[in-house]
């Protein structure tokens, strides 16, 4: 068989047997449900003839939008053994969002995960219906379905087709995974960028497969009796590749439905790998600093003590393979005790691993602390156009700072302008169906334009220092890197989100989007009214305590950087209005356009 991700539960279906693939909870006060390797194996099966089927033939594309289900696992590997593609949407896409990339993608099957992703495919398939053959709902959670919808059934149903499959269909199956070939897409998934309209990416199983292989070959630390969650949604390059290596890993997944409850749900499950985006370190710092703040001087005073000795443990020696002093190691010992195991407790990672984080710079002072508090967080970076990973740290001589060294096989290079070229066997072979894209993404001896500016250490550690498209100049010629300074103000606990402000500007500016339950506690001890938010926050005491608190996170950046003046929003930038990525990237451009008045008053006094 040519492809892994065609027969990768069947072989470890084998291996495995009644063992833990995957468990999943619906509810945030349910019951988590294991599922074994051969019942997997048999869910994959079943969707595999249930898609066949539905009259799809191969290389045929299908459409996901759904929170994180094992469903979606199901549904892809079971495409996959019919040489389908799969196109990932974000459950939280628009209208329009949805409608661009089931038509881009010409997806003929159109799998949706309740009642809050329904609207969009059945809106779609009123104005396509010679083109939706089936629209799949993964969770029925009192859905009614609209009277005229004559396309539309539920999971039961789908699997129930597949079981009811003809020996004929079992067999064109076995014929198609039989036939499938390295150069088969699998995956189209669309960035959703910071500009511009999104492009369709052509992920093959040969990028897949190179992908997993260099993973497999570096990952000593993690093994199969590992507990991975999933967390970021599996429409995101870095958690669907994760999985995939997961699942050829033999790690058993916990499918995490509602993001907004992971709090809760890392408490019950304790994995100890993970996949993040800064912002989940960011949350986690914000709130050990503010308790170590609430503690007594003496208690502090150990705290200092027990990071101190973490840091000469974890990163004066073992980071550069060097031994542990047994005084020093001792020490570290007491200090987990009493301390840090407390903490990752506290978290819900009692037996932490490793925690593969990209997506947005994460700030050195926050990776040192989880470093030195025994919580492995691996820097790393990549795009959808690489299969994930160019480059994360390494488990010895990992410098921070970096987004850690390059995957073995990748060739990276830095060219005259400072962006960053990568080429090798994960690389995309373009867009889909975009020409033009494709011409300008890649060059002529065929490295693919990442759009990220850094350089390399003397070591050969990649360091990221902006987005191209994001450097800014201002009116006196200096340039800025605003994802610097908003990866530093996120440290901050009274604030949220960030933009920063100032191309062809005399100076700095910010959007600024305060924690309003951190802000509303500051504000209550004073005796301020908080209740009218949007007065609350143009208030001038608020608008300069915040700006006492971005002074203080800023002070040692170059006066010109600076952000000088603030304008606070009672709400956060929104998905929906296309001012964030779903990966919560800010979209300048229409930031920009939809705050013109907000930001025009910074500038007018």
């Amino acid at each position: 068989m040519a492809n892994r991700l065609v027969d990768i539960i069947r072989t470890q279906a084998l291996k495995y047997g009644d063992r833990e693939a995957y468990r999943f909870c619906w509810r945030k006060d349910g019951e988590w449900q294991p599922t074994s390797w051969k019942e997997f194996k048999v869910q994959v099966d079943v969707a595999g003839k249930a898609l066949a089927r539905l009259g799809l033939i191969e290389k045929d594309t299908i459409a996901i939008c759904s929170p994180n289900t094992p469903q979606i696992l199901i549904t892809e590997l079971g495409a996959f053994q019919n040489r389908l593609v799969s196109i990932p949407l974000y459950s939280s896409s628009s209208q329009e969002q949805f409608d661009f990339i089931v038509s881009n993608g010409g997806a003929s099957v159109i799998f949706v995960g309740d009642s809050h992703q329904y609207p969009l495919a059945y809106n779609y398939w009123k104005r396509h219906k010679d083109d939706i053959k089936k629209i799949v709902i993964f969770k029925n959670d009192q859905i009614e379905l609209e009277e005229d919808d004559d396309v539309t059934v539920f999971w039961d149903d789908f699997v129930r087709y597949g079981m009811e499959a003809t020996k004929e269909i079992a067999d064109e199956v076995s014929r198609r995974m039989e036939a499938g070939l390295p150069e088969d897409m699998a995956t189209l998934i669309y960035t959703s960028g910071t500009t511009g309209e999104p492009k369709g990416v052509c992920i093959t199983h040969s990028n897949y497969d190179a992908a997993i292989e260099k993973h497999l070959m570096l990952l000593k630390q993690v093994s199969d009796t590992d507990l991975s969650m999933s967390f970021l949604p599996m429409s995101h390059i870095l958690e669907k590749a994760w999985c995939y290596f997961c699942l050829s890993k033999g790690i058993a997944i916990a499918v995490n439905y509602d993001p907004r409850i992971i709090q809760d749900t890392i408490h019950t499950v304790h994995p100890n790998i993970m996949c993040c985006v800064p912002r989940f370190w960011e949350k986690v710092y914000a709130g050990v600093k503010e308790k170590i703040a609430g503690m007594g001087k003496i208690q502090r005073m150990m705290v200092a003590r027990a990071l101190n000795t973490g840091k000469r443990r974890n990163l004066d020696y073992l980071r550069i393979g060097k031994k542990v002093p047994w005084f020093v190691e001792k020490e570290y010992q007491f200090w987990n005790k009493k301390i840090f195991s407390k903490l990752k407790h506290a978290i819900g990672i009692p037996n932490p691993n490793m925690f593969p984080t990209a997506g947005a710079p994460l700030s050195d002072r926050i990776v040192e602390f989880m470093r030195s508090v025994g919580i492995e967080v691996v820097i790393g970076y990549g795009l959808s156009e690489t299969t994930a990973t160019v480059s994360f740290y390494p488990p010895v001589d990992y410098e921070i700072g970096t987004v850690g060294i390059p995957l073995p096989g990748l060739q990276v290079k830095i060219d005259k302008n400072g962006e960053i070229l990568v080429k090798g066997p994960t690389v995309t072979p373009g867009y889909y169906k975009n020409d033009k894209a494709n011409e300008e993404a890649f060059t002529a001896d065929g490295f693919f334009r990442t759009g990220d500016a850094g350089y390399f250490t003397k070591n050969g550690a990649l360091v990221l220092t902006e987005r191209v498209k994001d450097l800014f100049k201002t009116s006196n010629g200096k340039y800025i890197a605003p994802q610097m300074l908003e990866s530093r103000l996120a440290e901050n606990k009274y604030i949220d989100e960030v933009a920063v402000i100032g191309d062809q500007r005399k100076f700095v500016t910010a959007l600024v989007v305060p924690n309003l339950s951190q802000l509303r506690k500051w504000a209550e001890e004073r005796g301020m009214d908080y209740s009218d938010t949007p007065r609350f926050v143009k208030d001038k005491a608020v608008v300069d305590f915040m700006m006492s608190q971005i002074d203080e996170v800023q002070k040692d950046v170059a006066s010109y950087e600076k952000i000088k003046r603030i304008t606070l929003l009672p709400n956060h930038f929104s998905i929906m209005h296309g001012e964030v990525t779903n990966t919560m990237k800010v979209r300048r451009p229409i930031v920009a356009k939809r705050y013109a008045k907000e930001i025009e008053e910074m500038y007018a006094y």
